[in-house]
C-alpha cells in the first residue's frame, strides 16, 4: 500500500467494509441482521468484488471457506445470534485452516437494541481457538480487518471481529488507504484430504495443530501493536477492551491503560507486567466477564473494595454491571459507587477560546415524553393476518421479523417467538406433545427461506397438524429492505430466479397449500377456519410486498372517514394502524370517539374499510366528492 492515505466519515459498518477491500476481499457471503447488516451492503457496491445475501449464516460461511480454500481471501458477516446457526461451520473452518485469508464479522448487539439476546461472542472465539479482534472506533475497524487477513494467512486461522452495535453505527474519520491489495492469483483446488477432510482420523491429528496454533497466537499478542499499555499516574490501571476503551478514557482521563485490541488469546505476560506497575488493577469491559475470568486465573489481584465479598466468584464480585450497554455515566456511577472516583459532579474543562453565545433549552424529562410503543406500520400487509388470529383465539408461534410485532396491542396475536426459523419446530412440538389446541405457525419469507424449510420438511415427515401461514411480502423487511431468494434480484441488484415458495412447499409433502392476498381479511379468515376443521398439516401463503418498498409507496390513496357513518365502535382501532386515530368528535348516541384517519400516513390498504361494520371508510377522494355532492 503507498503512503497517501484520505480521510472519510465512515460508521464503523462501512470502514470494516472498506478495511476488507483494501486487504484485498473479492468474496463475501452474509445474512442481513442488526447490527451487522450496513458491512454486505457498503462492501457489495466497491469495484471488483463478489458479494451476496445467503439463505442463512451457516450457508454464508460455508460460502467464505469454499472461497478461502479456492485460494481468496474471503469475508462472512453476520450478527451475534447468527453464529449460533453458523457454529458447525465456523468450528470446522477453525479445524481445517485454509489456503487464503477468511474473516467472520459477529455484531454484538449489548442492551439488545435489536435482539433477543446479548450473548458475548468472544466466547466463540475461545471455544474454537481461534483469534479476536475488538475494535474502540471506526478507524480501528478499518486497521483490523485489514490485519485480520494477515493474521489469518500467517497463522492459518480464520479471524473473528467482534465490533459492538455502539462501534459499528457511530460515525467518525477514518483514513483509508487508497491502494487495494492484489491477491495472487489461486493455484490449482488443494487436493489435501488431511487437511480438509474432517474424518475422525484426521480431526484427531488436525487438533494438536490447532492447539499448537493457539500458544503462537499467544506469543504474537505479546508483541502485537494491536495491544498497547498507556501509561499515566501509576495509582490505578485499567485493562480494557473495544468500546469500552473509550469509556476508560473519558472516565479515568489520568489512569494507566492496557488496552486489548486482540482480546483473546490474551497476552499475559503483557497484562503481568501492566498489573506489576500500578497500585490498582480493574477490567472494563462489556458483558461478559470475559478478560476478567482470565486475570484472576492468572493470580492478578483485581481492586476491590472493603467488604466487597460474592458475585460470580467467591473472592470477588465485578466492579461493573454484565448486562447492557455501558456508557460513561454507567462507568462513572459504578467507580464512585466503591470509592474510585470522588462522589461529585464532573466538571468541563474551560475553554479559554471567545465563548460563543449560549441558548438556554427547555429540559424534557424522560417520564414526559409521550410513549411510543412498535408497531406494524401502516400499510403492512401482515396486519390482516394477526387481526385474524386474535380472533381466532389459539395458540400461534411466532418468529423473528416485522411480525414480531403481532404480539403488540392490540392485534395480541402471538404466544411465543425464539429464534429465526423456530416458529413452525415450535408449534410442531406442542402438537407432538398433545396440545389439544391447533397451532398455528407464523414466518416470513426470508426466514422461510433461512431456516424454516426444515422445519416445515420435518412437519411433512412427521405428520402434524400445524397451520403454517408463510408472510410472503417479497423482501426481508426488517432489516432494511434487503434482497432474498424470492425477491427475484441480488445483492448486487443482478436480475435472479425467483423462488416459487407455493411450489417449494408443496414439493416438501404438504398437500393443502393456498396463496391469498394478504389485504384480503375475508378470504384468510374463512380459510383458517376452514382448515380448522381438517386434521393435516397446511400452509397459507399471504402475498403481498411490503408497504415500504418503492413500487408500493407509488400506489398509496389515502383512506378517509364518513363522519356521519360512523357510530365509535372502535372495530378500526382493533386492527392497530398508526394512521387510525380516536378523534376527539364523538357519537351522538354512543358518546364514543369517532375514527380519524391521519392522509399523511395512510397507505390506502383497506384493511380497516374490511374490517368496519358501516362501510364508512372509503378512499379519501370519494368522501370528498360525497361531501361536494
Amino acid at each position: 500500500m503507498t503512503e497517501e492515505l484520505v480521510k472519510r466519515l465512515l460508521s464503523g459498518n462501512e470502514a470494516l467494509a472498506r478495511g476488507a477491500w483494501e486487504a484485498g476481499v473479492e468474496v463475501a457471503s452474509g445474512y442481513p441482521g442488526t447490527p451487522s447488516t450496513e458491512i454486505l451492503e457498503f462492501f457489495a457496491s466497491m469495484p471488483n468484488v463478489y458479494a451476496e445475501w445467503a439463505p442463512n449464516e451457516k450457508v454464508a460461511l460455508d460460502v467464505a471457506v469454499g472461497a478461502a480454500y479456492a485460494g481468496k481471501r474471503a469475508l462472512a458477516t453476520m450478527k451475534h445470534v447468527g453464529v449460533n446457526v453458523a457454529a458447525d461451520s465456523f468450528f470446522y473452518a477453525a479445524m481445517t485452516g485454509m489456503e487464503a485469508g477468511l474473516v467472520i464479522v459477529s455484531a454484538d448487539d449489548p442492551s439488545m437494541h435489536s435482539s433477543q439476546n446479548e450473548q458475548d461472542n468472544r466466547n466463540y472465539a475461545k471455544f474454537a481457538r481461534i483469534p479476536c479482534l475488538d475494535p474502540a472506533d471506526s478507524q480501528e475497524a478499518r486497521d483490523m480487518m485489514v490485519r485480520a487477513f494477515e493474521i489469518s494467512e500467517e497463522f492459518d486461522t480464520p479471524v473473528l471481529i467482534r465490533p459492538t452495535t455502539r462501534i459499528c453505527h457511530t460515525s467518525s474519520l477514518v483514513a483509508t488507504g487508497p491502494d487495494r491489495y492484489q491477491t495472487p492469483p489461486p493455484g490449482k483446488y488443494p487436493r489435501n484430504p488431511a487437511k480438509y477432510v474432517m474424518i475422525p482420523a484426521n480431526a484427531r491429528k488436525r487438533h494438536p495443530l490447532v492447539e499448537e496454533r493457539l500458544q503462537k497466537l499467544a506469543d504474537f499478542a505479546e508483541t502485537s501493536d494491536l495491544n498497547r499499555a498507556e501509561m499515566r499516574s501509576f495509582e490505578l490501571g485499567v485493562i480494557t477492551s473495544g468500546i469500552a476503551y473509550q469509556y476508560a478514557r473519558d472516565v479515568f482521563p489520568d489512569a494507566s491503560i492496557l488496552k486489548l485490541g486482540m482480546s483473546f488469546p490474551l497476552p499475559q505476560n503483557m497484562i503481568r507486567d501492566f498489573a506489576a506497575k500500578v497500585d490498582k488493577v480493574i477490567v472494563l469491559e462489556e458483558l461478559d466477564p470475559f478478560i476478567e475470568e482470565q486475570v484472576l486465573m492468572m493470580g492478578i489481584k483485581l481492586y476491590k473494595p472493603d467488604g466487597w465479598v460474592g458475585g460470580k466468584y467467591p473472592h470477588f464480585k465485578s466492579i461493573f454491571p454484565h448486562n447492557g450497554e455501558l456508557n460513561s455515566g454507567i462507568v462513572r456511577s459504578h467507580a464512585i459507587r466503591i470509592g474510585l472516583l470522588p462522589d461529585e459532579p464532573k466538571t468541563q474543562p474551560e475553554v479559554e477560546s471567545a465563548p460563543a453565545a449560549r441558548v438556554e433549552f427547555p429540559v424534557l424529562l424522560v417520564e414526559e415524553l409521550p410513549r411510543r410503543p412498535p408497531a406494524l406500520c401502516p400499510g403492512c400487509p401482515h396486519r390482516s393476518t394477526f387481526y385474524i388470529l386474535n380472533k381466532l383465539k389459539r395458540p400461534v408461534n411466532g418468529d423473528i421479523g416485522c411480525y414480531t410485532l403481532g404480539v403488540v396491542p392490540p392485534l395480541s396475536a402471538m404466544d411465543t417467538c425464539g429464534c429465526m426459523g423456530a416458529s413452525i419446530g415450535v408449534a410442531h412440538g406442542g402438537m407432538m406433545a398433545g396440545d389439544r389446541e391447533r397451532h398455528f405457525s407464523v414466518i416470513g419469507d426470508s426466514t422461510f427461506f433461512h431456516t424454516g424449510v426444515q422445519a416445515l420438511m420435518n412437519v411433512a415427515y412427521n405428520q402434524s397438524n400445524v397451520i403454517t401461514i408463510i408472510m410472503d411480502n417479497r423482501i426481508t423487511s426488517m432489516t432494511g429492505q434487503q434482497e432474498n431468494p424470492g425477491s427475484g434480484l441480488t445483492l448486487q441488484g443482478k436480475p435472479t430466479n425467483e423462488v416459487d415458495i407455493e411450489a417449494l412447499v408443496r414439493s416438501i409433502g404438504i398437500k393443502t397449500v393456498r396463496r391469498v392476498d394478504a389485504y384480503d381479511v375475508d378470504a384468510i379468515e374463512s380459510t383458517l377456519r376452514e382448515w380448522l376443521k381438517i386434521d393435516e398439516p397446511a400452509v397459507l401463503i399471504t402475498d403481498h410486498a411490503c408497504a415500504l418498498v418503492p413500487d408500493e409507496r407509488k400506489k398509496y390513496l389515502p383512506l378517509d372517514i364518513v363522519e356521519e357513518d360512523c357510530n365509535g365502535c372502535t372495530l378500526c382501532f382493533r386492527i392497530g394502524c398508526p394512521a387510525i386515530i380516536r378523534s376527539e368528535k364523538l357519537d351522538e348516541k354512543t358518546r364514543r370517539p369517532l375514527a380519524e384517519i391521519n392522509p399523511i400516513l395512510c397507505t390506502g390498504c383497506e384493511i380497516c374499510s374490511q374490517v368496519c361494520p358501516r362501510d364508512a371508510i372509503l378512499f379519501r377522494e370519494q368522501v370528498l366528492a360525497r361531501q361536494v355532492d
